[in-house]
């Protein structure tokens, strides 16, 4: 992790989030008290930023132990607003291929869906605000640059944006081992959104209930899954073959 994506020590974080910086992900010392480090845990709640308890090690890790604490990273990117990207790539002419990040947590994962995604022409990336994975230099590094080159989107709850892109005339297809079809019975042509779930936990159920159809990927081994952007990328190409 670069020192200039990363901000130590509690008062710095409050006026960094004050001052509308973007940030990503707060690492907090369990145990810490004090008014300071509660003003710090009701910003956080009150503008949405993700946060962790983790303990006085990691935090010295990062920091070297000059931390006071807390630890923010600040996302090297800029994030775009869903009804803007929805509303300019209906409008562009193209047809629509987005794709929804339900919560995954591993860096190197996320970096490589994006990766994926921007070799396969994705519209854009969809993840929500809490749970996920940072975007950091590993990130940044696993995706080969391509988190700069594809519009990612943060939203409050995933099912949110199902919704949202529903009402837009896009189709929302999840990737589960629950489905019933293969992904090769699934026309993927149309306007459509592909949501991915999380390593340990798969696609909320939630969110699943509320999908327009759910599709798997052929598994012939022993081992039951597939990590997940294997998995991904086996969605992607195939939308691509299909609109090819």
């Amino acid at each position: 992790m670069k020192n200039e994506t990363t901000i130590f020590g509690i008062r710095a974080i409050i006026e960094a989030i004050k001052s509308g910086k973007n940030i990503d992900k707060v690492f907090l010392q369990k145990g810490t008290r004090g008014e300071l480090f509660q003003e710090l845990e009701y910003l956080l709640r009150s503008e949405g930023i993700s946060s962790s308890y983790v303990p006085v090690e990691k935090l010295n890790r990062l920091s070297r132990g000059n931390h006071q604490g807390a630890i923010a990273q600040i996302s090297p990117i800029e994030f775009h607003d869903i009804d803007d990207l929805v509303l300019n790539v209906i409008e562009s002419g193209k047809t629509p291929l987005f794709l929804l990040l339900d919560q995954l947590s591993d860096v190197r994962n996320f970096g490589a869906i994006v990766r994926t995604a921007e070799c396969t022409g994705v519209s854009g990336i969809i993840i929500q605000k809490k749970g996920g994975a940072p975007i950091n230099g590993d990130t940044i590094k696993t995706s080969a640059g391509a988190i700069f080159k594809i519009p990612i989107c943060k939203v409050d709850h995933i099912k949110d944006a199902v919704y949202h892109l529903q009402s837009s005339g896009i189709k929302v297809i999840a990737a589960t081992e629950k489905a019933d079809d293969l992904l090769y019975d699934i026309s993927f042509k149309d306007p459509c959104a592909i949501i991915m779930g999380s390593e340990g936990r798969g696609i909320n159920p939630s969110v699943l209930k509320a999908v327009d159809t759910k599709a798997k990927l052929p598994i012939l081994g022993e081992i039951e899954s597939l990590n997940v952007s294997v998995a991904c990328g086996a969605f992607l190409y195939e939308a691509v073959r299909q609109r090819s």
